[in-house]
């Protein structure tokens, strides 16, 4: 139960740390287009996004598939910067238009390469470890715990500007998601293997 629950502190910690923001930058970017009444949705995405992202540790730790680190690092930046420009397009489609899954089907994906992101380390913690299929799920469970966390926040903060502020919608994830890039280019350039 130790290893189970240092396992969910491990996980809580790697979405938490702010010295690596990438995955709190892409679930702000995630989170942008909703607001308290479509919760469900965005919790919806953030359990898919666990899920990949679970998928693509299990599928690193057996040996299964093993991606490049310096392809992975970049495309981390990558998924941000789509999920912010895909904002920017969202807010400008009707209301009929908006469909969830291309968010499904786009998280799903950005979770499998967060997940690659993550593998080595991972890998590391696990290489004296006989029983890795619990290491893993307590390490799920600390991403979804930390991920609901940040979902709820950038959701009563939009509430605040929405809301309290009565700064219009649109307005808002147009600014949000120009900043989420704006923050984002600096990575892609960092990370940029070729």
């Amino acid at each position: 139960m130790q290893d189970f629950i240092f396992y969910i502190k491990l996980g809580l910690n790697h979405v938490l740390d702010f010295a690596a923001y990438d995955h709190i930058l892409f679930l702000i970017a995630l989170t942008l287009p909703f607001t308290f009444k479509s919760w469900k949705k965005v919790i919806l995405l953030a359990t898919i996004f666990t899920i990949a992202h679970c998928l693509s540790l299990f599928l690193s730790v057996y040996g299964v598939l093993v991606m490049d680190v310096g392809l992975i690092e970049f495309l981390i930046p990558v998924t941000i910067l789509g999920t912010a420009l895909f904002n920017l397009i969202y807010v400008k489609s009707t209301q009929e238009n908006r469909s969830l899954r291309l968010h499904i089907f786009a998280t799903a994906f950005f979770g499998l390469i967060h997940g690659f992101g993550f593998s080595n380390y991972f890998n590391m913690l696990m290489a004296e470890e006989e029983e890795k299929l619990g290491s893993l799920l307590g390490f799920a469970t600390g991403i979804e715990i930390a991920q609901v966390l940040i979902v709820l926040v950038v959701l009563a903060v939009s509430y605040v500007f929405l809301s309290v502020v009565k700064v219009k919608s649109r307005l808002f994830i147009t600014i949000a998601s120009i900043l989420v890039i704006l923050i984002t280019i600096p990575m892609l350039i960092a990370t940029f293997p070729w």
